[in-house]
């Protein structure tokens, strides 16, 4: 049996932590030569992870970016290390933690760094939805037999989600591996528990030719998730019913207007869209493939990027002058929680590792952590 939800996965640290008096009102300029130098103190000591949706006033004290995934890889490249600490969300903390070493300790600067995404699949809700596919059996209510479903959890979601695909056969993907999961968790089974983005699962699975009435939505908060018994003993995906919240803001009708404003532009979006909208648009990939592609376009291109502003703000500066790089959302689409790991939490959480205090550990448990691990490794093989 796995171990249970902590007590911070239940509340989710709905609100943020208060920092001492003197970390507040400081100029950016002094604020800037304090973690620098309290970076440069502790030297080998540490390392810096800051993922490419984090704010220019924190990433530019990266030791190296990226998404969550690659950013814990990054872990292996400094063995020395005995701090690392994770400008990012909760879930990608985690992550670092399970692959870390045993001597080193993940930081998470601000503890209400969390995931809306992560927090839509919970631990008890899954242990159900679970029991509920297995009594359904392959032919719905009257099956004899339980049909072979393999769960597959996208990377942002909880150690806990995770641990438990990896104790159940399945496995963690990301968003530029999805397709490549899928085909191996089809290999393995009838059917595929897809969580906790919808989006991403159905917009793959649809890529790969899987028609939308082989799909089905879990609502964890409806009865049997919502489902008819029958489509969901035909579907070949089940896609748990979550969402990013940054994702979702994109829509055709932006699409439609910046084509409008700029005939020829490109328009490119993170697979957590809609599907409307990843039909809409020109092509689609992950933050990473995003960055490629803009990045060796022809000089002259026009792109709209449907992705976090952080990250479509700095591109946009990166390939200046030579292409023209908008965001699809013209409102500007920040992750909210991500804006919480700010310049003063990190010099906060620097000053304490200087004194000896470690501020925000982000700890997975023994049992879970094993779990993680397997499911993370099997991800690896696919890759």
């Amino acid at each position: 049996m796995l171990p249970l939800l902590t007590d911070y996965e239940k509340t989710h640290i709905a609100e943020r932590q208060p920092l001492p008096d003197r970390y507040l009102g400081l100029s950016d300029a002094d604020m800037d030569r304090r973690i620098a130098a309290a970076k440069a103190a502790l030297g080998s000591r540490l390392v810096i992870l800051g993922h490419h949706y984090q704010r220019d006033e924190v990433i530019k004290f990266a030791d190296f970016t990226g998404d969550s995934y690659r950013l814990a890889q990054q872990i292996a490249r400094r063995p020395r290390a005995e701090f690392i600490v994770f400008c990012g969300v909760h879930f990608m903390a985690e992550s670092a933690d399970v692959l870390c070493a045993p001597h080193q300790q993940v930081i998470l600067p601000d503890l209400a760094a969390g995931c809306s995404m992560a927090d839509m699949a919970d631990i008890e809700q899954l242990e159900i939805c679970w029991d509920d596919l297995h009594r359904a059996g392959p032919g719905g209510p009257r099956g004899t037999a339980s049909p072979a479903v393999i769960p597959v959890t996208y990377i942002n979601s909880s150690a806990a989600i995770k641990a438990f695909c990896g104790a159940n056969g399945g496995v963690v993907c990301t968003s530029s591996n999805a397709e490549a999961t899928l085909r191996w968790a089809w290999q393995r089974g009838q059917q595929i528990l897809f969580l906790p983005d919808q989006h991403l699962g159905r917009n793959t699975a649809f890529r790969m030719g899987v028609p939308l009435d082989e799909m089905v939505v879990w609502d964890p908060d409806e009865i049997g998730g919502g489902v008819d018994p029958d489509a969901r003993a035909r579907a070949r995906i089940v896609l748990w019913k979550g969402h990013c919240s940054v994702h979702t803001r994109f829509t055709v009708r932006q699409i439609e207007s910046l084509r409008a404003q700029h005939p020829g532009i490109r328009v490119i979006v993170h697979p957590e869209v809609p599907l409307d909208v990843v039909q809409a648009a020109d092509d689609s990939g992950s933050t990473e493939y995003i960055i490629k592609t803009v990045t060796n376009s022809p000089a002259g291109s026009v792109w709209a990027v449907g992705t976090e502003i952080h990250l479509v703000s700095r591109l946009a500066r990166q390939v200046a002058p030579e292409r023209t790089v908008l965001s699809l959302d013209q409102f500007g689409c920040l992750c909210s929680t991500m804006f919480r790991v700010s310049p003063n939490h990190l010099l906060w959480t620097l000053d304490g590792l200087l004194d000896g205090v470690v501020h925000n550990r982000i700890t997975v448990p023994d049992a879970r952590k094993y779990w993680t691990k397997i499911a993370l490794d099997r991800m690896l093989t696919i890759s």
